[in-house]
């Protein structure tokens, strides 16, 4: 009997794979808690979206002629600028952070977006979720009552007011989810479709329109944010997603994904000094299992 070893480039490319997979992880538990931090600044939440698109709409400018996606017409463009991870989206879970903890967006916004995404394959295929999909969903549900409850019995109509920006922001994103396989749109594609119009467009209305705090912060504030949400979540975070899910395959990406909520809980520990009650915990539990549950469910 043989037994076959991997071979270098198996290992490699498996290695890629793991290293992006917890890039995916430690950019978007970084996306909510230092966004959540950013907010308690002078800045606005029109600040941090424009200092987002400042970065991805420069670095993105000398792509765009040769990555723009013209197999689209203009319905689905438009769709991807709207609700795609772009200024529609930031805005919504920056508003949501204004008023409640980094854990309630980690909860809310990956523990709902399962449920828009079954909503919308339901409506638009008829295909019904299984029985595991149906009680991982009803496990996040639990588990994002519990902290839901916790939270606005302690802070009453703020955490109720971010956790609707929460749920709102993953309705819109799971629009995206569901048509980006549909429209065969490949990540350099939504690099540009995403971050190019995203910048034309709110640039103008924030300068002119939106209030801003940008006068009144702090120099190292402005250039971290502008740094981190520009090329985190805003470049790097889809590069790793490509990346992982390609060398590991969708489902073990998912994976890495659907630990986001307890991540995020665990990092603002440390960063904001937020730690989430007994109940609380017990929610982001139950809704990471859950959607670890989900992911063996997709797979199944």
């Amino acid at each position: 009997m043989t037994v076959q070893t991997p071979m270098p480039e198996d290992i490699r490319n498996r290695t890629l794979g793991l290293a992006a997979a917890v890039g995916v992880l430690v950019i978007w538990s970084g996306f909510i808690v230092f966004s959540r931090a950013g907010v308690q600044t002078a800045l606005t939440p029109g600040d941090i979206t424009a200092l987002r698109f400042m970065v991805t709409g420069v670095l993105m400018a000398p792509f765009a002629w040769a990555w723009w996606p013209r197999h689209l017409g203009p319905v689905p463009i438009v769709l991807i600028v709207l609700c795609g991870s772009g200024a529609l989206y930031a805005m919504l879970v920056y508003m949501g952070l204004r008023h409640t903890s980094a854990a309630y967006a980690g909860v809310f916004t990956n523990g709902a977006l399962p449920f828009f995404t079954v909503l919308l394959v339901t409506a638009f295929t008829g295909a019904l979720p299984n029985r595991l999909q149906l009680v991982s969903l009803v496990i996040v549900t639990v588990g994002a009552v519990l902290v839901a409850v916790t939270g606005i019995r302690s802070t009453g109509e703020g955490a109720a007011l971010g956790i609707v920006f929460f749920l709102t922001a993953a309705a819109i994103q799971s629009v995206y989810i569901f048509g980006v396989r549909r429209w065969r749109l490949t990540p350099r594609q939504a690099l540009v479709t995403i971050n190019i119009p995203n910048a034309l467009v709110f640039l103008p209305l924030w300068y002119f329109f939106l209030p801003s705090g940008l006068a009144q912060a702090d120099t190292g504030t402005i250039l971290f944010q502008a740094a981190y949400q520009g090329l985190g979540p805003g470049i790097l975070a889809m590069v790793c997603f490509a990346l992982a899910a390609n060398h590991l395959g969708p489902t073990h990406t998912a994976g890495f994904s659907a630990a986001v909520p307890a991540s995020a809980a665990l990092l603002a520990i440390p960063v904001l000094s937020e730690i989430p009650g007994p109940l609380e915990w017990a929610g982001i539990a139950l809704v990471t299992i859950g959607l670890l549950m989900l992911v063996r469910a997709r797979d199944t």
